[in-house]
């Protein structure tokens, strides 16, 4: 029976467990990405193109260099403005975006971190969790992560 056990181990017939907890950091541009930050606008924020559409948004790569280019009517999404995080406001300007950071997969689907600014002091941030599935990327909860 060892004997039997030591063929199998020598011919390949054992691997290593599949990984499933997130991998930590950002990790290199996915081709997902855009499905992933699209789903979460449309089902989590709701925003569309005519009665709820989005204030500047704000793709968050925590200074790595992401930044991905999507095509957002693609996913049925539109964000007409881009937020500048550089820019100093002009006088009286009321700052506005709606940020996402960059998602994190792993073998449930993907975790990402987004957050919208009102004003000042009214905004919200959440860590979703978007699985993959027939009908593509779906959110299935978000959990608040902070509140101004």
């Amino acid at each position: 029976m060892i004997a039997g056990l030591l063929t199998l181990a020598s011919l390949g017939g054992c691997a290593p467990a599949a990984v499933t907890e997130p991998v930590p950091g950002p990790l290199a541009e996915n081709g997902n990405d855009c499905a992933v930050i699209a789903a979460v606008a449309r089902e989590h924020y709701r925003f569309n193109a005519t009665d709820n559409v989005p204030p500047p948004l704000w793709l968050d790569g925590e200074g790595s260099g992401w930044a991905p280019r999507c095509d957002w009517s693609r996913y049925g999404v539109a964000f007409p403005r881009l937020h500048d995080p550089d820019r100093t406001p002009a006088a009286g300007e009321r700052v506005q975006w709606v940020r996402f950071r960059q998602p994190r997969y792993d073998g449930q689907g993907a975790l990402i971190e987004a957050g919208v600014l009102h004003g000042p002091l009214a905004g919200m941030g959440v860590e979703c969790r978007v699985r993959s599935g027939f009908a593509g990327w779906t959110v299935g909860e978000c959990r608040s992560t902070w509140v101004s």
